[in-house]
């Protein structure tokens, strides 16, 4: 089965979706003990809850864009308030690839400063951010911190979707 196959009157045939909580519950009763109204899906890498309808796994927040909308989201669904677990649909926007990117909030796990936007050269700390797919250079600094902080300033200036 195609993934975007699956229609709004289904999945709410088998599911119910809290807006306010951004839980889903199922409606009907399915193996391995599952009944109405227990919480559908389980937490995947990286905090996303994923639910499996008519043999398909999904991103929650995805469901609850159809859900909501009657319509796949076009691009990403990203989740304002950085956090992954939190599929409210006003927490929910439709964005590209780009914008996604723009509200990420905590350096990679690769990052052995630990601050977002901050990498070593020579002796010094430089802070440079992503603006329409280049890097834009914004200063060498003393201090990581003082890196991370040009980085946040130019963040909030230049990325319209930034929540931080």
């Amino acid at each position: 089965m195609n993934k975007l196959s699956l229609t709004v009157e289904r999945l709410q045939q088998v599911l119910a979706y809290d807006q306010q909580t951004g839980v889903f519950r199922w409606r009907i009763a399915r193996g391995n003990g599952i009944k109405p109204g227990d919480i559908a899906g389980r937490i995947k890498t990286g905090g996303y809850r994923q639910i499996s309808v008519d043999g398909c796994r999904y991103g929650a927040s995805r469901l609850a864009w159809l859900y909501v909308n009657g319509s796949w989201p076009t691009h990403e669904i990203d989740h304002k308030n950085g956090l992954t677990s939190d599929d409210r649909i006003e927490n929910l926007r439709d964005v590209t690839h780009s914008g996604n990117v723009q509200n990420i909030r905590h350096a990679n796990c690769n990052n052995k400063l630990g601050f977002l936007g901050v990498s070593m050269e020579g002796n010094k700390f430089r802070a440079q951010i992503t603006i329409n797919g280049g890097k834009l250079f914004l200063g060498n600094f003393s201090k990581p911190e003082e890196a991370h902080a040009a980085y946040l300033a130019a963040k909030r200036e230049l990325h319209s979707t930034c929540t931080i």
